[in-house]
């Protein structure tokens, strides 16, 4: 333990200068803004800002300590256009809208967002206090995930999509297998087939993500809004008197924010999982508690708090998290981990366990760094929280064409090409009819996130044993996984069937 604590105290001396301060400062207020821009997500403004800082012959710890907080700042910036205007500003923030959104209608716009901030402040302070004191042992666990046990995690994450699909469970199921269905879209990498293309070149690389994430929530959305100015019917919102959350909010939402952390820090140690997943299995199972606990009362994706803080603390907890792997074990956590792994090649330093000796200013620097970048955002964002929610006083007549020009921006800015934004229209569009009957988008853009890593995963599994499927159950990992499974997709119906049961043996 006093090893641990005199690095970080050479770690917090790296972190405290003022240059890296500095950097801090305007990586996680660019991140922010990145993050709030659809389209552009974490990934993007890391890559954008890599020739930068190495134009700039910034030091190598002071380069990671930028891109560090730029991830963490994305994450934060993407729940703001999800809990106003309903749409995820990265993939992360889609279990955000759920509830997020129907509380900003409901006018506690300011306390969602304020809440939302606390909730990815503690969950990074969880995930870093995590990282200092269990990385090696978490770096060791991550190293038995195979394909298998990765295609099983996501089969884990699907069933607990049915924690989602409330009374209708049909419509969801439905709407998770189109989103798979878009999902296998393009060239197959593996064999060369062309997939669903309809020989369009520009379907070869598949249906990008992006393109279907704004289409389903921005463009459906505001369909949904045209249609109510059509018939007389205000959009705009008043927004809430306080300015954040109180402390009963904060102590209502404690133990959903505690248990989403842990939780969204296990899932970030998983090379590839990321915060998608995170933030989808934490809202899942606090959704799953609430209802048990009290079914009759519950609001889950009616707007209720804890809707919010789930999501929020598990996805930040895994963006932490996601370090773990890449400075551990050199294997990048997730897709922007990885770019960040390339910006550490350009100063010929090679991620892995030797860098803990090597380069311990970079690495203790870099874990002091995502501290005080969280504590910078949590306290610039708090204050901000009612200028960005001045965007639902916004007339409607102004705020449509607004958020239809921001979201194509963030279309357009994929291939630079008119196909994406045709694209756009015609899955909006699809996306206002399947709303109309009432399928949620939550499990289908699950679908779409999942899609490819679960048929890869499975593939390579596959392959190690010539096609034999003995291999999806042989670890403990996966029998682990397949029960747990089981048991989120069979016991809450049949305790819900018992409970109805009772119901009416009591009436009769």
């Amino acid at each position: 333990m006093s090893e641990i604590l005199s690095h970080l105290q050479m770690g917090f001396g790296v972190a405290f200068s003022w240059s890296n301060l500095a950097v801090s400062l305007a990586g996680a207020f660019f991140g922010t803004m990145v993050g709030v821009l659809p389209g552009l997500g974490p990934i993007n403004g890391v890559a954008m800002l890599i020739p930068i800082a190495f134009a700039m012959n910034l030091p190598p710890e002071t380069a990671l300590i930028l891109l560090a907080a730029v991830y963490v700042g994305a994450e934060y910036g993407g729940r703001i256009t999800a809990i106003l205007i309903n749409v995820p500003g990265e993939a992360s923030a889609i279990m955000t809208t759920l509830d997020g959104y129907p509380l900003a209608r409901q006018g506690l716009a300011n306390v969602a967002l304020s809440l939302s901030a606390w909730s990815a402040f503690f969950g990074s302070l969880v995930s870093v206090i995590g990282m200092i004191i269990l990385a090696p042992l978490l770096a060791k666990w991550a190293l038995a995930f195979g394909p298998a046990e990765y295609f099983v995690l996501m089969i884990f994450a699907f069933c607990c999509l049915t924690s989602l699909l409330g009374d209708q469970p049909v419509k969801g199921a439905l709407s998770a297998l189109l989103g798979l269905a878009i999902a296998t879209v393009g060239v197959d990498s593996n064999s060369g087939v062309y997939r669903y293309t309809f020989d369009s070149v520009h379907l070869f690389d598949g249906i990008q993500f992006v393109v279907v994430v704004i289409a389903l929530f921005a463009v459906a959305e505001l369909l949904e809004m045209l249609e109510k100015l059509i018939a007389g019917q205000d959009v705009e919102v008043d927004s809430s008197g306080r300015k954040i959350f109180n402390f009963s909010e904060i102590a209502y939402t404690w133990w959903t924010v505690v248990r989403s952390s842990l939780i969204g820090f296990v899932v970030g140690v998983l090379p590839g999982a990321g915060a998608s997943v995170a933030s989808a299995v934490a809202y899942s199972n606090e959704k799953r508690i609430c209802e048990n606990k009290d079914p009759v009362n519950s609001k889950f994706g009616k707007g209720d708090l804890r809707g919010v803080a789930a999501p929020e603390a598990a996805a930040t907890a895994s963006a932490v998290g996601s370090f773990v792997p890449m400075l551990t074990l050199g294997v990048p956590g997730s897709g922007t981990t990885a770019v960040m792994m390339g910006a550490l090649t350009l100063y010929n330093i090679t991620p892995g366990p030797v860098l803990f000796d090597s380069k311990p200013e970079l690495v203790w620097g870099l874990i002091a760094s995502l501290f005080i970048a969280n504590v910078i955002l949590f306290l610039m964002n708090v204050p901000m929280v009612r200028i960005f929610s001045k965007v639902l006083s916004v007339p409607g007549w102004l705020m449509v064409p607004g958020i239809l020009i921001v979201s194509y921006i963030g279309v357009y800015a994929i291939n630079a090409g008119s196909f994406d934004l045709m694209m756009a229209a015609i899955i909006g569009g699809i996306g206002y009819l399947l709303r109309k009957a009432g399928l949620p988008m939550a499990p289908l853009v699950l679908g779409v996130v999942l899609g490819d890593m679960m048929e890869q995963n499975l593939r390579r599994a596959l392959s190690i044993t010539d096609g034999a499927i003995h291999i999806l159950f042989d670890s403990n990992i996966s029998k682990g996984l397949w029960l747990v499974s089981l048991f989120i997709v069979v016991v809450p119906p049949l305790l819900r069937y018992i409970k109805k049961r009772r119901l009416n043996r009591a009436e009769h």
